[in-house]
């Protein structure tokens, strides 16, 4: 650092020195800072505030906390997941920090004040001074900047992880839902064996069946009772992992679910693929990153300019001797050297290093949340066909060719074996028609978690049937 000082000798005298001072002061910094604000006219408004502005306030509030009542709706569960799941409220914690780091970024240096005294043989000197360092000219507008960067980077994962709870709990809400149309299902099935198991006993009282059909009804009985009993026990795993995502104690009970809606969407690949690109807030977050690496690769070629720094001041010399005072106010100016090129140019290549890391991380997540995506709208629309075949085709001829088979085994014209295989085809289409449903709705969830928005319905959308009992 070189430094150098003008002293002018004898310039004030008396009580107002100390504000003559500080008028220097105040006016060297000034001078050289105000050269600098000069030039940020032409800067966008949130490089160059003392304080960022924050995004809409409608994507920072959560809802208020409500308990959830008697009935609770998947709107409940989505409200109270968002205003009260702790990874969300870490999330946004995390981007309000990062705010905070703009004003500092974008601050001077703290100034320096020094004291010194000396006393010779006749002579006795006070001395005080302050100084300011001011970086090279754009160095703090590019501090700004990058850490304007890291606080949008910061609102993207927020909204990541937003989109991300608001999916977790769709999931766990449907696989709940096809967990109680389950065991609703198989405890028709049942009853509906039970009753075969009477008509079996009855014909073989009446010496019209033999005691085998009664076996196979038994047998066929107990097998659906573990049945349902596995699947009452895995209620409170699947209620578990429900109120994990609400914030609510795991062993919290939870009603089951209302019907849901068959909602049929007609999305093209392509379109599907633009939403991806354009919204989603994980790519919106890396393009951040690169936007701040970008800038960082600027704010290391300041480096190799100096730093500027501007003091004042006052110096008080009395001759012990002779009585005599004087006053003297030294205005100083220093400059940092920057020698070492050599690390200033490593700095540089480093920044460029990481941007270019920055954009191939970009592409490369792109290419896999696109893949996800395929596979997820594959997934949606194989869904939304097994919806249709189940509950169109398969399940009214499986009950007609149960019913078939059931009058034929009265009239005595089939085994007892023929009409089981025919309930346990009714039994397992039911299955698959509840379980297409389910995973119909839990695919849509993760399609608009990867595009960022909701994906419009077509005008076709329904409620959901019942699967049809017999």
């Amino acid at each position: 650092m070189i430094r150098g000082q003008v002293t002018l000798r004898g310039w004030a005298r008396g009580p107002t020195m100390m504000m003559r001072v500080l008028g220097v002061a105040a006016g060297a910094w000034l001078l050289v800072s105000g050269c600098e604000r000069s030039s940020l006219q032409d800067k966008p408004a949130a490089a160059v505030s003392g304080r960022p502005a924050a995004p809409a306030v409608s994507t920072l509030a959560s809802p208020a906390p409500s308990a959830l009542g008697e009935n609770p709706t998947l709107n409940d569960y989505l409200a109270r997941a968002l205003a009260d799941n702790p990874g969300l409220a870490a999330a946004e914690k995390q981007w309000r920090a990062a705010l905070e780091r703009v004003p500092q970024a974008r601050a001077l240096p703290d100034p320096s004040l020094s004291y010194r005294a000396a006393v010779a043989k006749d002579m006795r000197t006070h001395e005080v001074t302050v100084e300011q360092m001011l970086p090279w000219f754009g160095k703090r507008d590019l501090r700004a900047a990058v850490a304007q960067e890291e606080a949008e980077a910061a609102r993207q994962r927020y909204e990541a992880e937003r989109l991300k709870l608001v999916n977790e709990v769709k999931q766990a809400y449907y696989e709940y839902y096809y967990l109680s149309r389950s065991i609703s299902v198989v405890r028709e099935n049942r009853d509906l064996v039970k009753y075969l198991e009477d008509v079996a006993l009855a014909r073989y009282r009446a010496a019209t069946a033999g005691h085998p059909d009664v076996i196979r009804a038994q047998v066929e009985l107990g097998k659906l009772e573990d049945q349902l009993r596995t699947l009452e026990d895995s209620r409170g795993a699947a209620a578990a992992r429900l109120n994990a995502a609400l914030a609510r104690p795991v062993q919290a009970p939870l009603p089951w679910p209302g019907p849901i809606a068959e909602e049929p969407v007609d999305v093209p690949d392509e379109q599907a693929l633009a939403w991806l690109r354009e919204a989603n807030p994980e790519l919106k977050g890396l393009d951040r990153d690169v936007a701040r690496e970008r800038q960082a690769v600027e704010l290391a070629k300041k480096d190799f300019y100096p730093d500027l720094g501007v003091g004042v001041g006052y110096m008080n010399q009395r001759e012990i001797m002779e009585g005599s005072e004087d006053h003297m106010v030294v205005a100083m100016l220093s400059v940092t050297l920057p020698i070492w090129r050599d690390k200033y140019a490593a700095g540089v290549r480093e920044g460029e290093s990481r941007h270019e890391a920055a954009v191939k991380m970009r592409a490369d997540r792109e290419n896999r949340l696109a893949a996800e995506l395929k596979t997820a709208l594959y997934q949606l629309r194989d869904a939304r066909r097994k919806i249709s075949l189940y509950r169109d085709t398969l399940i009214p001829k499986a009950k007609q060719a149960f019913e078939a088979t059931q009058a034929a085994y009265r009239a005595g014209s089939v085994n007892f074996a023929d009409l089981v295989d025919a309930e346990r085809v009714l039994l397992e289409f039911q299955l698959q028609y509840e379980r297409a449903l389910a995973d119909h709705a839990q695919r849509l969830a993760e399609v608009e978690r990867l595009v960022g928005r909701e994906v419009p319905r077509t005008p076709a959308a329904a409620p959901a049937k019942e699967p049809q009992g017999k």
